[in-house]
């Protein structure tokens, strides 16, 4: 797959998860703000109809009041006098507070039957006094205006007192659909608590959980009270009905990294592919020029004339026996790429001197270099350089460094190496090779210990190689509990730092 495929299918994915993310966070902000002002005007509701309600008993009080003086009144009113001669005497008080004496005459031919309409009588002025209570009850306007404003002056507990309140709050909040803890106070116009619930605590209300709702709106101004109520536990209560949503953000989250991670394994895989062609051209090259010279030894062996001459023969053995080792050697780092695939190398640690050890590896290097007309030199300083390292691999990571130097030496100068060795602190020995050669880049040094990478200077021909000698450095250092770094200036040297644990006696 090209890179600029990867590269659409990416970006088309990461606006599609983009636009759902943002779909989703967009619906629950309305969630919540839709459930926060259905929850404020269950609330709001609530409140007046507790108020509507405290009106309402309070306007029954004086009522009930006003009714059992009038019905008192009322049958309070019998005659006061039964004379001889017929006459009925009443003195009564209307329910607006006038009074007034009334007399009923009977005809002389009637007074015989007085006893049996006495009764009669006396109901038809019950019914005319009822009547006239009845007219005032049509002006219910102005006789309410004027029980409120007479009820102000009483102490507000006696008017709503907090069990009555509590009660009405906790009724009118379930019939709301407000199932949830609230706490609530009273408080007159000044801001001073008249009575509050047990759980009432000013430090916990917040400005969007506190509901104020006037009691008694008709009272004058300077009597008016209030209702504070709040609930702790409305934030809760709010993110409940979202939920369900939770489960839809992880998924997606999920889902999200789960595609990152994809998209970063495929442009390593394309990357690592990329790499792999360019080993096994390179590898192809490395491989096909031994070969080459191999069989052209034999071919000239196959000629009489070489074969009587012991100068040729000996010339061509020669040629065979260093393409024979340099094929060798390719097929051996071609092998050590299956050690990048184990977890764990299997090594043969024993006990060696490292300044013993790299002396001989310089030893055996030097013809090497003095062949390209360079000079190598060694300051083993160490006092104590014995290390436990697998003798082989050692010997192998500091003969890959040496060999790395001599490929990317520069042109224009003489080659000069220097291996040295030194003790540093918490028990390490530090093993430094330094070079004058072309130097890596910057940008390069991160990536020189990853497997078949190569900087873009290594592309010349006579420094072919599979992008494995610092891999394979790398990790054979920290198989043997050392660490490795790189200093190098671009056009100016490099220098390659190991360090491992000295054997402590």
């Amino acid at each position: 797959m090209k890179k600029t495929t990867i590269w659409f299918l990416t970006i088309i994915m990461a606006l599609t998860f983009c636009g759902l993310l943002y779909i989703q966070v967009m619906y629950m902000k309305n969630m919540i703000r839709m459930r926060d002002d259905q929850f404020n005007e269950g609330v709001r509701r609530s409140l007046y109809a507790v108020s509507s309600t405290l009106e309402q008993d309070e306007t029954r009080h004086f009522l009930e009041e006003d009714a059992a003086a009038i019905e008192a009144t009322i049958y309070s009113q019998a005659p006061t006098s039964l004379e001889k001669n017929g006459r009925f005497n009443y003195s009564l008080t209307m329910p607006d507070g006038l009074q007034a004496d009334v007399t009923i005459r009977e005809k002389d031919s009637k007074q015989s039957d007085i006893k049996r309409t006495n009764a009669e009588r006396y109901r038809n002025i019950q019914e005319t006094i009822k009547g006239q209570y009845l007219y005032q009850k049509g002006l219910l306007d102005e006789v309410i205006l004027n029980i409120l404003s007479q009820s102000s002056n009483r102490p507000i507990q006696e008017r709503a007192d907090s069990a009555t309140v509590a009660g009405y709050l906790h009724s009118e909040f379930e019939n709301n659909g407000l199932n949830l803890p609230f706490e609530f106070a009273v408080v007159n116009r000044a801001g001073r608590t008249i009575y509050k619930s047990s759980g009432y605590d000013a430090a916990r209300i917040g400005k969007d959980n506190l509901f104020v709702q006037t009691l008694f709106p008709n009272d004058p101004a300077n009597r008016m009270n209030y209702i504070k109520v709040y609930f702790p536990t409305k934030h809760n209560y709010i993110m409940s009905s979202i939920k369900f949503m939770i489960p839809s953000m992880i998924f997606t989250l999920i889902l999200l990294i789960v595609f990152l991670y994809t998209i970063i394994i495929a442009f390593k895989q394309k990357r690592l592919t990329e790499m792999k062609n360019d080993f096994i051209n390179n590898m192809t090259h490395e491989f096909k020029t031994p070969i080459s010279s191999i069989s052209l030894a034999a071919q000239m062996l196959n000629d009489d004339s070489v074969r009587k001459s012991p100068a040729m023969m000996q010339h061509i053995s020669t040629v065979i026996n260093d393409e024979t080792k340099r094929l060798r050697f390719q097929v051996e780092k071609v092998l050590q790429m299956s050690m990048f695939d184990r977890q764990k190398a299997t090594l043969r640690l024993q006990e060696i001197d490292a300044n013993k050890a790299i002396a001989n590896i310089v030893s055996t290097f030097k013809l090497k270099v003095e062949s390209y007309s360079g000079h190598i030199e060694t300051d083993l300083e160490a006092m104590n350089a014995l290390v436990e390292v697998d003798e082989m691999h050692f010997t192998n990571v500091i003969f890959n460094l040496l060999d790395n130097a001599v490929k990317y030496r520069r042109e224009d100068i003489p080659l000069q190496l220097k291996v040295s060795s030194a003790d540093i602190s918490n028990n390490r020995l530090e093993i430094r090779i330094s070079d004058n050669g072309i130097g890596i880049k910057r940008e390069d040094l991160k990536k020189i210990f990853e497997k078949f990478y190569r900087v873009s200077t290594g592309n010349r021909h006579d420094v072919k190689g599979f992008g494995l000698g610092l891999a394979y450095v790398h990790k054979m250092v920290r198989e043997l509990g050392g660490d490795i770094r790189v200093e190098s200036e671009f056009g100016s040297g490099s220098t390659f730092i190991i360090t491992l644990p000295l054997t402590i006696n």
